[in-house]
Order: structure tokens, then sequence, then C-alpha cells
């Protein structure tokens, strides 16, 4: 064992809708003082959110939490319509965080609609985006999950038929079921362009570059984030021996390190690079000094904060920083 090494992925963290819906939070704080509250998680990880409510974030479940005439915070997971009309009927003041790749699916859903085309959603039900989405045309809306619903899904016309995905699904298992989909449906619609974000791609092949070489891949995510637990099972499919989606370095069993040479190590794409960083020197400490950074694909993508939230800061002379 006298080997012992880390082959982290990259890119791995945060990506660009991530990044802009915590900072949303934060420049909110700033220009509007506490409380700013939050519908759902703002994003899928416990320290984020955490922090977050040191600094004075109320994160709620439904709007009807929120005190009337309060400000509050979308999640970039995007809602329905009814929520945006809730939030008005209460007279509060809302920031819409939802990632722009999330807004672009709900756009692709009300075209597929105004053509009176039944959509047909890949995703997870319950999952907050996908309940999103299919808010914003729930008549049209088919949701299916995986190869064997596709089977089974029943619409009006076979030839008049779409189908939309949730950004944070397996790559490769999204194309068996849109190749399933097309197998029942060969006039099947789809986006212009891929619906599951280039994040969500970029982070599961980075990872399948050093699953093979790896006894033993740790993801750092929490268990709600769905891009996350995605790069488990992304890792097991691609040659790891293991793999454990772990919060925080306080999560690892030391008893997955025996017999391992090499670990691989990534993490989602809302976790901070704070965690991933935690886990390394883990992992240093336990003979796993010798850290390789394999890199597969370089993003720059940034995205602006809300509108109604920059014209805010302008208003009262707070910098934007990098948004």
């Amino acid at each position: 064992m006298a080997e012992r090494r880390v082959l982290v992925a990259k890119p791995r963290g945060y990506c660009a809708g991530v990044d802009r819906a915590v900072l949303t939070v934060e420049k909110a704080l700033e220009v509007y003082g506490p409380p700013v509250y939050v519908r759902k998680q703002i994003v899928h990880n416990a320290h984020v959110v955490r922090t977050l409510e040191a600094q004075g974030a109320v994160f709620v479940e439904e709007t009807e939490q929120v005190p009337e005439g309060a400000t509050v915070v979308f999640s970039a997971h995007g809602v329905a319509p009814t929520v945006h009309v809730e939030a008005q009927q209460r007279g509060l003041k809302t920031i819409d965080a939802t990632c722009p790749l999330v807004s672009k699916v709900h756009m692709e859903a009300k075209r597929f609609a105004a053509e009176d085309l039944d959509i047909v959603l890949i995703g997870h039900e319950g999952h907050e985006e996908v309940v999103g989405t299919t808010g914003q045309a729930p008549e049209h809306m088919h949701l299916v999950d995986g190869v064997d619903e596709a089977a089974q899904v029943e619409v009006r016309d076979p030839a008049r038929v779409g189908y939309l995905s949730q950004t944070t699904l397996s790559v490769d298992e999204t194309n068996l079921t849109v190749e399933a989909l097309r197998r029942r449906f060969p006039l099947l619609q789809g986006p212009p362009s891929a619906d599951i974000c280039y994040a969500t791609s970029n982070r599961q092949t980075a990872v399948k570059e050093i699953a093979m070489s790896c006894e033993l891949m740790l993801v750092v995510g929490s268990a709600n984030s769905s891009n996350s637990v995605r790069l488990v099972e992304v890792a097991l499919e691609a040659g790891s021996r293991a793999a454990h989606l772990v919060d925080d370095a306080s999560e690892i069993d030391e008893a997955w390190l025996e017999g391992v040479r090499t670990v691989g190590l990534t993490s989602g794409a809302s976790v901070p690079e704070l965690l991933v960083q935690e886990v390394m020197a883990w992992l240093a400490a336990r003979g796993y000094a010798d850290v390789v950074e394999v890199e597969s694909a370089r993003e720059s993508l940034l995205f602006a904060l809300p509108p109604e939230l920059r014209r805010d800061l302008r208003t009262a002379g707070i910098s934007l920083g990098d948004a």
C-alpha cells in the first residue's frame, strides 16, 4: 500500500446555476437584510443550506409559510406558474433563482403545449425540478422514469409526441429511455439541444475517466441531490469497485479503505469546494497524500443574477461582484 493515491475529477462541484442561486440569496440578504425567505432548499446541499441559514435565510416548504409582504427567493430547481400566482396573491417580493438551463426546459414545455403535443418528461417523480416543469403544462405531461415506463406510457396521438428531461439525470440512461420512446413513437420530437445540463454531463464524463483506475470512488454530495446520486451510479457502471455518497469527510467509513490503493474523488454540482478539500485532508491523514487531478473539460459559463435583484443592488449601490 506504499503507492496510495487520490484521483480527483475535474470538473466537479459548483455549476453556474448553483453559483448564481447561492449568490442570489447572499446578495438578497445584503440588500434587503434578514430574514430573506427561500422556498425549498436553494440547492440540494445540506452544508449550503446551513451556511445560508446562519446568515439569516429562512427556508420554507411552501409559499403560504412566507409572511405577507416578505421577500422570497425561488430555488434553482424552478417552480410552476401557480407558485408565482400564489406569491403575488400574498403580496410577496419574489426573486426567481431558477437555473437558466431549467428555464430553457420550461420554455420547451410551453412550446410543445402550444403545439398541442403530448409531452413525455423523463425524470424522477417528486423531484422539485420535475414538479416545476410539469406545472408549465400539466394537462400535456406524462412522467416516465426509465425504459420500462417508456414502454408503457399512453398518449393521444403517437405521431404528435415530444420529450423533455430533468437536467440532472444520467446521460446514458436518459439516452436509452429516449431510444425506447423513439421505437414507440418514430416521429418523436425533442428539444433543440440536450436538456441534461452541461455540468451534469461533464461531471459524469470526468467520473468515467477515472473510475476504472479506482477501487473506491467518493462522491461528495447530499442524498437529495439527483446529480450527486447519479455520479455514484456512473462510477460503479464505469468500473469502480465501490462508490459512496458522503455529505462531508465525517461520513467516510475507514473500513472502505481496506485494500484500496487508489481513491477517486468528485463532488456534485451543488457542493462547495471546501468540502472536497476537507475530504482530501482526511485521506491524506490516512496515507493518501499523492493527489492527481484529472481534467476532462474546462468550464467558463457564468449566469447573471436575476434582473430584479440586479436592479435593487444597483439602486442600493451594492457591488454585483462577478454577477
